[in-house]
């Protein structure tokens, strides 16, 4: 496909962030374990408390970007800040092991501040200035690119943490200053982007000066993918520390396995992209959201058979067959469930219920990882997720069953 201005501009902007963030944010967990000596509280802190911050940020995050007169220039400064704090991780080593583990959970969580309000307002950005007869299209070329940029730093970077101890901060502390430099072209690619004239009622002015409405929650195809959405996402985030937990205590993988992971399950996101957009275009998102949920239900319970390596890795490509299906769709079905008029409210809104999602599901898995075991708890949580992935199965049967009889010539 040909691109317009906006969608190249997108499109870089979106590689300098791939690869600015997969320098060292995969290996955030290999830091706090092997150089800092993080505990399973302070993992499961280092996964949930971002999202607390993120939910206070969202709360007036909403409405300064609705009074902001540039989404670009909000978005700007939101991204660059974010990244700088970020940066900071890079002085966490020179404090002593008692403390320096609890800065870095500090430092996770308060640079998602910036980061919440950096997505808002960028979903919302894009979301003007993509049209959306070409979302479906672009953002499965924009997840591909990305995910071919993310496969290489990823195991570029697993290479070279390799050739050093585990408890060595040194090769962290300079992919955290690489990583800072692809910011600052991130955030350059980010100033590329045109916005289109905004022509604001006298109406929408005074909607935007009040307080996060509720009024959302009246628009029904929006309430019915916020409950799928937060039911999905509550049985997912549950297994995000234990994952980590499992993958350095349990099977002992170091740098390069943990890059290994990475990149075999962003090659099967790179394979299988555009074949989710096309399915999606067929049989509608809700019925294909279905069928990527259920995938995923089946990662932590396949992770239990066995701690070799090899196997892990194969593992890693399945999961990554079905996360490309969940990104693409779950992103594409909130745009097209938020009406254009006010549509950074409906955003803030299913993010802050995510940063609620977010703070708990890991913190309950966490616990009953203490109270049950690792098996137990990674057995129950694939049952959660299958459970959790009938809602879309529910929508798809009731608000797209039309479409769905059109495919299949039903009668």
């Amino acid at each position: 496909m040909s691109f317009t201005s906006n969608e190249k501009a997108s499109l870089y902007n979106g590689l300098a962030q791939t690869i600015s963030t997969n320098t060292v944010n995969g290996y955030i967990p290999l830091l706090a374990l092997g150089v800092l000596g993080a505990s399973n509280q302070q993992m499961g802190l280092i996964t949930s408390l971002p999202s607390i911050i993120g939910m206070i940020a969202l709360l007036p995050g909403a409405i300064w970007l609705n009074r902001a007169r540039s989404k670009r220039n909000f978005t700007l400064a939101t991204t660059f800040a974010t990244r700088f704090l970020f940066m900071l991780i890079f002085f966490v080593p020179f404090f002593s092991n008692a403390v320096s583990a609890w800065i870095l959970v500090g430092l996770i969580a308060l640079l998602n501040f910036p980061g919440a309000l950096a997505n808002l307002s960028w979903q919302t950005m894009i979301g003007e200035i993509i049209p959306e007869q070409r979302r479906g299209d672009f953002f499965s070329t924009r997840n591909r690119v990305n995910n071919i940029a993310a496969l290489i730093v990823t195991f570029g970077t697993g290479f070279y943490l390799e050739q050093y101890s585990k408890h060595d901060a040194f090769p962290y502390q300079a992919l955290l200053l690489a990583g800072f430099l692809f910011a600052l072209f991130e955030v350059y690619y980010l100033a590329k982007h045109k916005e289109p004239e905004r022509m604001v009622k006298p109406v929408q002015i005074k909607k935007v000066k009040s307080k996060l409405s509720f009024d959302v929650f009246k628009h029904k195809p929006y309430v019915t993918f916020l409950v799928c959405a937060i039911l999905y996402n509550f049985s997912a985030q549950m297994a995000w520390s234990l994952f980590s937990i499992y993958q350095i205590k349990d099977a002992h993988a170091t740098a390069l396995w943990l890059s290994i992971f990475s990149v075999t399950s962003q090659a099967a996101q790179i394979i299988s992209i555009k074949w989710w957009a096309r399915l999606a275009d067929k049989y509608g998102n809700s019925i294909v959201l279905f069928i990527a949920a259920a995938g995923m239900a089946t990662a932590p319970a396949l992770n239990m058979l066995s701690t070799n390596l090899f196997y892990m890795t194969g593992i890693n490509f399945w999961t990554g067959f079905f996360v490309s299906g969940t990104n693409l769709l779950l992103f594409n079905q909130l745009l097209k469930a938020s009406p254009e008029a006010n549509r950074a409210n409906y955003i803030a809104n299913y993010n802050f219920m995510l940063s609620i999602v977010g703070f708990a599901a890991p913190q309950l898995g966490v616990l009953i990882l203490n109270g049950c075991g690792m098996h137990a708890a990674m057995n129950m949580i694939s049952l959660i997720r299958f459970g959790t992935a009938f809602s879309f199965l529910a929508v798809a049967v009731t608000i797209e069953k039309k479409r769905i009889q059109n495919v299949f010539n039903f009668r």
